[in-house]
């Protein structure tokens, strides 16, 4: 059985190449993962961090972490 992951919020890049999942597992921790899309190919995201299995028990923690290891998310405005 593959885990589970809700995803609480996910911040992209202006360009919408780019995003990051900030997430919850369905034991409670928290997670992140950066992915990319590429216009000409239609199948979607994929992930590129390497960051889903880090945990976090708080997610502030989890979005603490990717603020710091994803080199465009601080520039990148909050809604």
């Amino acid at each position: 059985m593959t885990a589970r992951h809700l995803v609480i919020e996910s911040l992209e890049t202006p360009d919408g190449g780019r995003c990051v999942d900030i997430f919850r597992r369905d034991n409670g921790t928290f997670g992140f993962e950066e992915y990319r899309r590429d216009v000409e190919d239609p199948r979607g995201w994929f992930p590129i961090g390497h960051h889903e299995s880090a945990v976090y028990q708080a997610e502030a923690q989890a979005r603490a972490a990717a603020t710091r290891l994803v080199a465009w998310l601080p520039g990148c405005a909050r809604e």
